[in-house]
Parts: structure tokens; sequence; C-alpha cells
């Protein structure tokens, strides 16, 4: 059996995989593989909430991860679990340029609005 810490750290990874992979699909101009890249950033951060607190706090050590998308995508599914820690980074990837800035802006933007829902809680 996988101890739980284990498994956490491999969804972490999986998770940053994927964010990472799906930008790279972007650029190229392939949705569909980009598409497929977000359902498996999806599915591993939905199963990194059944690990409860813990699993949401894994995700946190994303914050530093070399690539800037990455650390936006790990802040905007944690917006709600870190709300302090993700709006720093999102902040700070906004005042960048380029596809991690635009979407750091827009998912600052849909919560101070109200509307973000990535983590239904």
């Amino acid at each position: 059996m996988v101890r739980p810490e284990i498994e956490i750290e491999k969804l972490v990874e999986r998770f940053a995989h994927h964010a990472a992979a799906q930008t790279d699909a972007i650029f190229k101009g392939d949705a569909r593989t980009g598409n497929r890249h977000v359902k498996q950033v999806i599915m591993a951060f939905d199963k990194l909430c059944a690990y409860g607190t813990a699993g949401r706090d894994a995700l946190t050590a994303l914050f530093t991860h070399p690539r800037m998308d990455v650390r936006v995508k790990a802040a905007a599914f944690l917006l709600r679990h870190r709300t302090e820690e993700a709006e720093a980074v999102l902040r700070a990837a906004a005042n960048g340029e380029g596809l991690a800035a635009f979407a750091a802006s827009e998912a600052l933007k849909r919560w101070e609005e109200g509307t973000w829902a990535l983590d239904p809680g």
C-alpha cells in the first residue's frame, strides 16, 4: 500500500506536469491536447482534495515552481483554501506579461467579482 504522503506528492507532480503541458499545447495551437491536459489537472486536484487539508496544502509547494504558469494554476485552484498566499502569487504573476499573467489577472478578477468557482468548497 502506498503511503498517503507519497501519493499526494505524485499528485502534485502530476498537477504541475499537466499544467505546464497545457500551456505548451496552447502555444503550439493544439487546443485538443491542451484540453486533455486540463482534464488531468482537474483530476489531480480532485484527488488531492480527497486527502482533505493535507492534499490541498501540498499543492502550495507549486507556489515557488520555476514555471509561472504552474504557479498561477496552483494559486488559482487554491484561492478559497489558502487565500492570502494564492492572491500574492496571482498578483505577482499578473504584473508580468504573457498568458500566465493574463490567467492570473482573470483569476483575481473572478475572485473579486465572486464568480470564481474552481474549488466549490
